[in-house]
């Protein structure tokens, strides 16, 4: 089976899009099948591209037995909306030119963030008369007017209609979470079957190292209980709480604050950072994946945040499979969905959005109580292997992409709403 992937993410790029569709490419290229992505040149979050890569019209090489396709766009740090669009909209076209040139593929596959990425493959359908699966990773417009970088207005009304549109002309959506099945059925016009296949860990890779004191030490922490952030440092992630807590904390000399990663926010937090003068938080920026297991060992608490909003309440932070196959108790701020899957696993303790105080109080009763701390840990490893597996849930996947092979992109959608 051919299978055609558009993904505005993919490594050397180390952002959860960029982890989730390249680790299914690898289960599907390793089961035999003809995979091609197309991407764009690795420069996120800052715009910059990745060191031995060029911006160029094209560019193919092969990634675990993928093929992926690198098409010129107009480059954009994470930040700033107006850019931002320009990057979007110039992949679409540039990903859109290449497909020509490629063998017809049995399936098509795309997915959002971003939403332009997610209509490449409506157009592509289009254009190879074959069956289109759409995977929704957020919510398109909304989340963008939650955090505030847009206002509800004409142009937010006409992205609403383009996504009421796209969602009707898939032959399968594919959501990342369950509170997004009632957002897309409530759009939908006609009848498109609906899948749910959440985030999941590679657990090959994340696996506890022996060098956590020396990741600490690096990081001026050795000797620390270290409550580390790591992931995007964006507008909706209300990083602010964590600065707040480590200032509430700063006479603590056995906890420490990490921050690994980059985004719109980094350097505004750093330089409030430096303003409050809290000795106790290290902001490190991004780092490479491989480094990932070892920076996951040195984390005795993962905190992870959003900012209070109801659209928040729908979402499933990646990073939380991460932390629990890493077997690191969990503080989290976000309600919702994720909170119930935290709940579920037993793997750490939920807290209201953005309540500093809360986060603080958290920190501390896992620093003084190890055996708590082990047992949230322990618990969430079990409920990862169980249920959210990376390679498990590539091959229901792949079930998935295998079901519309068979079938024209021209066929009638089953009636009734299907959600598997």
């Amino acid at each position: 089976m051919r299978i055609l992937v558009f993904s505005h993410y993919y490594p050397p790029e180390v952002n959860a899009p960029a982890s989730r569709m390249s680790e299914h490419c690898k289960v599907w290229a390793e089961a035999g099948h003809e995979v091609t992505v197309i991407t764009c040149a690795p420069n996120h979050p800052r715009g910059e591209i990745y060191e031995g890569y060029k911006n160029r019209l094209c560019q193919s090489e092969m990634i675990d037995g993928v093929r992926v396709i690198r098409v010129w766009t107009f480059l954009a740090a994470n930040q700033g909306f107006a850019r931002r669009t320009v990057n979007y909209l110039s992949y679409m076209i540039a990903a859109l030119i290449a497909v020509p040139g490629l063998k017809r593929p049995d399936v098509i596959l795309s997915t959002s963030p971003q939403f332009f990425c997610g209509l490449a493959g409506l157009f592509a359908k289009w254009m190879r008369r074959r069956p289109w699966v759409f995977e929704v990773r957020d919510l398109w417009p909304e989340s963008i007017v939650s955090v505030g970088a847009m206002k509800t207005g004409f142009a937010v009304r006409c992205l609403e209609g383009l996504e009421e549109f796209a969602y009707d002309q898939a032959d399968e959506i594919v959501s990342v979470t369950d509170a997004f099945v009632p957002h897309i059925s409530d759009r939908l016009k006609r009848h498109t079957p609906m899948s749910v296949l959440k985030n999941g860990v590679n657990l090959k890779l994340f696996r506890r190292s022996d060098d956590a004191e020396a990741v600490k030490a690096r990081f001026g922490l050795q000797g620390r209980f270290v409550a580390a952030y790591v992931g995007t440092h964006g507008m909706a992630h209300g990083l602010d709480t964590i600065l707040d807590a480590a200032d509430r904390l700063r006479g603590d000399p056995r906890i420490g604050f990490l921050l690994v990663g980059d985004g719109a926010e980094r350097e505004r937090l750093i330089a409030r950072a430096e303003e409050m003068a809290l000795a106790n938080v290290h902001i490190a920026g991004q780092r490479p994946k491989a480094e990932m297991p070892g920076i996951w060992s040195a984390t005795d608490a993962s905190l992870i945040v959003l900012k209070r909003s109801d659209t928040f309440k729908k979402v499933l932070p990646s990073k939380m499979f991460e932390a629990m196959a890493m077997e690191c108790p969990i503080v989290l701020g976000v309600e919702g969905e994720a909170k119930a899957v935290l709940e579920e696993a037993g793997a750490g303790i939920a807290i209201p959005p953005e309540d500093a105080d809360d986060l603080a109080a958290s920190v501390v009763r896992l620093a003084e109580d190890p055996s708590l701390a082990r047992r949230y840990g322990k618990q969430g490893l079990a409920h990862v292997r169980t249920h959210f597996d990376r390679r498990k849930l590539a091959e229901r996947y792949l079930d998935i992409l295998k079901a519309h092979s068979r079938v024209s992109a021209r066929t009638p959608a089953a009636s009734g709403l299907e959600v598997r």
